[in-house]
């Protein structure tokens, strides 16, 4: 038998009622281990307006549209959650699909990994398994795609649904302290070079993150030590700026969310996984600030868009939304419903780990005459809730260093 996936229960009952509406096709979402892969989502890609899916599954699916749905499903996922795979429900023979999902399941992870700010690691599953559903029968055939070999061929999976998936799972948040500068293209200069600016200013410091030290209570310990005690370690936190001309400056606290599957999280998984959702928080949002330069006429103050945690009633994780300071929970609620298929209820999104107060100011430079454009945050710490394990973390990061200290703390019912 191939590789072992760990399904929700909630899944099962997700594609049952999606299967009157086939043919459609989605998205798996959870979380990779050595051992076995856990599903705990899954969501049903959108139909276009302009190009609805028609009733013969044999019809051409848009990927186009499938790729950018997957592109915002992931940005959606906090650490240690990401798209595992596809799923296609149509009524077609099961062995007639594997052509489509073959293709569907190495277009989307070539779309996601466009976004990614870190290379691959000889740990990082490359499996992604696909899932064909008949919607008159309702059985499912399972198989599974290493996206890293072009020539890969299907390989047998075994599917299995269970309850509490994920119920189990502990939380890691911390709180980084970031200084990212970012030189700005001489004026006069084509508007795409100001993307290229921020994305190889992003590169560089993506590179300075994966290289950084991971501290627990102030040392640094084996990757493989399991993080099983309480304890209480406060974070460093300092920022500095040398002088520069005309550039962007990312400057500020962020807070970062994992969740790490099993009982026994190690500090090698822990660090992985923050790290990742560092990279892809503030890359994301210096991107969505980037388009707001580029559409709006009042360049000289911005908001950057704060995160939204929204915690998944029964499961145990959750997800997010990003929000700018002139929209409010209705949007958010809005695109969970679009994005990923969630209906939520206002009083469940979580607004407290970070408080808006960040802008871009833009300025003259010290002694020069170019514009110089200043990112300037300021967050609160996150709420510790209570009913479940959090591991909490705090990391500083000054260009050329990442310090992280991370501390467990259980939280009694």
């Amino acid at each position: 038998m191939g590789r072992g996936y760990m399904v929700e229960e909630a899944v099962e009952r997700y594609l049952s009622s999606l299967c009157s509406s086939s043919p459609l096709t989605g998205l798996l979402l959870g979380q990779s281990s050595a051992q076995r892969d856990f599903v705990v989502m899954a969501t049903r890609t959108p139909q276009r307006e302009a190009c609805p899916l028609t009733p013969s599954p044999r019809d051409t699916l848009d990927m186009e549209w499938i790729n950018e749905h997957a592109r915002q499903v992931s940005r959606m996922l906090p650490g240690g959650l990401s798209v595992l795979g596809v799923f296609y429900i149509s009524d077609a023979e099961a062995k007639d699909t594997l052509i489509t999902l073959r293709q569907l399941v190495f277009a989307v992870q070539k779309s996601i990994s466009r976004d990614l700010l870190w290379l691959s690691g000889d740990d990082d599953i490359s499996e992604r398994v696909t899932l064909h559903v008949n919607s008159t029968t309702r059985k499912t055939f399972c198989r599974t795609f290493d996206v890293r070999d072009p020539k890969s061929t299907a390989k047998p999976a075994d599917w299995r649904y269970q309850s509490g998936v994920c119920g189990s799972w502990p939380m890691v948040w911390s709180c980084v302290e970031v200084e990212i500068p970012v030189s700005l293209p001489p004026r006069g200069a084509r508007p795409g070079d100001l993307e290229t600016s921020l994305q190889e200013g992003l590169k560089l410091w993506a590179q300075q993150i994966e290289r950084g030290t991971f501290l627990l209570d102030g040392r640094k310990i084996s990757e493989d030590t399991e993080l099983t005690g309480p304890t209480v370690c406060p974070g460093e936190q300092v920022s500095q700026v040398g002088a520069s001309g005309g550039r962007v400056v990312l400057r500020g606290a962020v807070h970062t969310r994992a969740y790490l599957h099993g009982n026994k999280p190690t500090a090698r998984l822990a660090e992985k996984a923050l790290k990742r959702d560092l990279l892809s928080t503030v890359a994301l949002r210096l991107n969505m600030v980037l388009e707001e330069l580029m559409e709006t006429q009042e360049r000289d103050r911005l908001s950057l868009p704060t995160r939204v945690m929204c915690p998944l009633r029964g499961l145990g994780v959750g997800v997010c939304d990003y929000r700018f300071s002139d929209e409010g929970p209705l949007e958010v609620l809005d695109r969970l419903k679009e994005i990923l298929d969630l209906e939520v209820r206002q009083e469940d999104l979580d607004h407290t780990q970070e408080e808006e107060a960040v802008t871009v100011e833009t300025q003259p430079a010290p002694n020069e005459g170019v514009q110089r454009s200043e990112l300037q945050a300021a967050v609160v710490p996150p709420l510790k809730p209570q009913g479940r394990s959090y591991i909490g973390a705090a990391m500083a990061t000054v260009m050329a260093l990442l310090a992280a200290a991370a501390s467990l703390l259980y939280l009694d019912d």
